[in-house]
């Protein structure tokens, strides 16, 4: 830890990774919060293909969760909507990424010298 008596705030290697950071969350485009699931099923008739071995199952049937709602996408929506999944999926990895780099900067700052760091109380699993 820099033990220095005034802190200087990040540095030019630092700014650079938060400036290119940036300069990929104004790429993101539209995004979609939940998540895409693609499921293939087994029917309830006994005689079916997707109960011989090797079994044919039924789908691919994709489905949108968001907090408690399940929708059920047709595969042009799954099409269509794919790149908002993809995009909301790198937004959380930049956020991630920004929270980090964040977090690496005020830990050099020498007011948290002979106490618990920022990043000692800071639980990765939640977020």
């Amino acid at each position: 830890m820099n033990m220095s008596k005034s802190w200087t705030g990040p540095t030019n290697a630092q700014q650079q990774a938060q400036t290119e950071i940036a300069d990929r969350l104004a790429d993101v485009g539209f995004v979609l919060p939940g998540s895409l699931t693609v499921r293939s099923t087994r029917c309830g008739k006994s005689n079916c293909a997707c109960h011989a071995d090797p079994p044919r199952l039924h789908g691919p049937y994709a489905q949108w969760t968001r907090r408690h709602k399940h929708l059920n996408l047709t595969p042009d929506q799954q099409a269509d909507y794919q790149q908002y999944f993809d995009n909301a999926k790198e937004l959380r990895n930049l956020t991630r990424q920004l929270e980090t780099l964040t977090l690496s900067v005020i830990e050099n700052d020498p007011r948290f010298a002979n106490r618990t760091t920022p990043t000692e109380h800071f639980d990765e699993s939640r977020h």
